[in-house]
């Protein structure tokens, strides 16, 4: 079975995840704060059929409100725009992406630096990432500056010593 890891189209995703027969979850919303809470229940709900403990669903909560959060404090900076979660089970473990059409990243690198926030006047801790690559076994960022950017987040639930 193949990962969902590359870059592909809502539609690519879809058909990928139906070959592979997973379950998987597509939702789309308004850049506005209060999805933030729904984007971390609707992932959490979506991952119970794997069995995880209480650590790693807050885990997921917590990166997924991270990369939601992003997007509507940095991608959608200027005004309101859509968000899109794309979950999918795969291997006993979890992918999620997380995608804007924002504004997207100058610089990854810069970004991925722990305490850098573009956003000073809004008093952001610049931790957002840091917190998302350490509570998943995967994590990638793609962006085009004008075009959005894309999260890439998996986590591994099922282990051999349960």
């Amino acid at each position: 079975m193949q990962s969902l890891r590359k870059e592909v189209s809502v539609m690519e995703f879809s058909e990928q995840i139906q070959v592979l027969q997973q379950n998987y979850l597509h939702m789309q919303f308004p850049s506005r704060s209060e999805n933030e809470g729904l984007a971390r229940v609707a992932v959490a709900a979506f991952v119970v059929e794997l069995d995880p403990t209480l650590e790693q669903v807050t885990e997921l909560k917590t990166a997924v409100s991270e990369a939601v959060t992003n997007c509507i404090i940095h991608g959608y900076e200027l005004g309101e725009g859509e968000i899109r979660l794309h979950c999918a089970l795969h291997e006993g473990a979890v992918e999620i992406i997380v995608e804007d059409d924002g504004k997207g990243i100058d610089d990854i690198e810069q970004a991925r630096l722990p305490l850098y926030t573009s956003r000073p006047d809004l008093e952001r801790s610049g931790m957002g990432i840091t917190i998302m690559e350490s509570f998943v076994d995967e994590f990638s960022i793609n962006s085009t500056p004008g075009q959005g950017t894309r999260v890439y987040m998996r986590k591994i639930i099922q282990r051999d010593d349960r």
